[in-house]
């Protein structure tokens, strides 16, 4: 039997949902995946409260899914199992601290990720991490998934930004790691070992993020290509360059259609691809950027490149970018939106890639990303519900991933491994180092509580 009552004596009776219309609610995320519905979903208002709840969770071994806006991509936020509790972080949304002395802040992990890059901002400080869910995505899971976004490629991801974290164990003991200064060495990076640990080895409650100044100048510009290859090797040549914009985006024609179809901000419609570029920093090196990229551009075959003359040319091009995904999610029921992750090197292999497989199995395939980190979003456009169409979906995502994990890349850029892509792991790891992994899982979580079937299950 639940313990609801306990719950309700901690969080209030508000705060507590056990009706199943409201249950349902938090049975799926973001990822293609069958729904389970939760036993219980919880809503604590302060971090003690979270402590408390984890405690008793952990007393009744019930199996526990931390969630905050549930924008997960691989089935993260997706409870386990039918008994577990879901545990939501959105009530815990408080920005405790921007210090512009020592360049830091420290949040609460409900904190919406775009709302604290403004409260940032306005204290003329950066907070670099943008992921495309950046408007209603919370800190708490950006740091869990170690989220990217458009300025990877420059600046780094979340796990860059994270100086410290306190998090609660399985038992719902306090546990502090890292530091408000700029090098800490004290004691095991307990900090570096919650970043991207999809809540499996517990629940954070309160993070110190590192902040940077603000680059003085940027300029932003579309090219636009009649040949996906030339738009691949353009930005090959970009990287070997020895230039590195804070962004370098990729659209193909199926995105480029459907975005204008959605904004209607007069992108090329005959375009094979566009590639979004800004660089930034100080102004006179912005210049001498911004013209070897131009130049490089010409050499690869641009038909035309259009530079942003003001900050509302600046915001279409990216608004462009940003309206990729839910653009394209309303041509078909199912989007399947993956991020299989190459070297820089090996972009334009991988575009040919994703064409072919997309080819081969007959699937309309959209393809977006930050082309600058070898980070590409190929998105399957079908409808789960034809089960011959999407049986040659999962077809392609077995070879789309075999081919990325032979070119040197990764499974995952910044979506997480979650369920959705945990049959995959070992091909990419190996037999040790899942059970490395679930050693380490079952030393810190003995009753195997936190998010038991994800990424290594125990």
């Amino acid at each position: 039997m639940l313990p609801t009552k306990d719950f309700e004596k901690i969080v209030g009776s508000e705060n507590v949902f056990t009706e199943l219309a409201d249950r349902q609610t938090y049975a799926y995320d973001s990822a293609v995946l069958d729904p389970t519905t939760p036993a219980l979903v919880v809503s604590p208002e302060t971090t003690d409260q979270l402590g408390e709840v984890v405690a008793l969770c952990y007393k009744h071994g019930l199996p526990m899914t931390v969630r905050g806006s549930g924008t997960n991509l691989s089935g993260g936020t997706v409870p386990d199992k039918t008994d577990s509790v879901v545990i939501l972080t959105q009530k815990l949304n408080r920005i405790v601290e921007i210090n512009t002395a020592d360049l830091y802040a420290i949040v609460e992990p409900g904190v919406i990720t775009a709302q604290f890059a403004s409260a940032v901002a306005a204290k003329n400080l950066f907070y670099p991490p943008d992921p495309g869910s950046q408007a209603v995505s919370t800190i708490g899971g950006n740091i869990a998934e170690n989220a990217g976004g458009l300025r990877g490629l420059k600046y780094g991801v979340t796990k860059d930004y994270v100086m410290g974290l306190e998090f609660f164990d399985s038992k719902g003991g306090l546990v502090k790691t890292g530091s408000r200064t700029v090098k800490c060495v004290t004691g095991f990076n307990l900090a570096g070992l919650m970043v991207a640990s999809e809540g499996t080895l517990g629940v954070i409650s309160r993070a110190i993020l590192k902040l940077v100044p603000p680059p003085k100048a940027s300029k932003a510009m579309m090219a636009v290509f009649d040949d996906v290859q030339k738009a691949a090797d353009a930005v090959a040549d970009i990287i070997a360059a020895h230039i590195l914009p804070c962004t370098l985006e990729f659209m193909d024609k199926a995105t480029i259609n459907l975005v204008e179809d959605d904004v209607k901000i007069g992108l090329p419609r005959d375009a094979e691809a566009i590639l979004l570029i800004e660089v930034d920093g100080h102004p006179a090196q912005v210049e001498d950027d911004a013209l070897t990229v131009e130049d490089r551009l010409k050499k690869n075959g641009a038909t035309s490149i259009s530079v942003a003359r003001d900050a509302a040319e600046k915001n279409e091009i990216w608004e462009a970018r940003r309206k990729a995904l839910p653009a394209l999610a309303r041509k078909r029921p199912t989007i399947v939106l993956e991020d299989a992750t190459v070297p820089r090197s090996k972009i334009p292999a991988m575009i040919a890639t994703i064409n072919d497989i997309a080819k081969k199995y007959d699937l309309l395939v959209g393809t977006f990303g930050h082309a600058g980190d070898g980070n590409l979003h190929p998105s399957i456009l079908c409808d789960r519900r034809d089960k011959q169409e999407f049986a040659r979906v999962e077809r392609a995502i077995d070879e789309l991933f075999n081919r990325t994990i032979e070119m040197g890349g990764t499974l995952s850029g910044e979506h997480g491994i979650g369920t959705a892509k945990a049959k995959w792991l070992e091909k990419e790891t190996s037999p040790a180092t899942i059970e490395f992994s679930r050693a380490m899982r079952r030393a810190i979580d003995p009753k195997r509580l936190f998010n038991p079937s994800k990424m290594t299950a125990i």
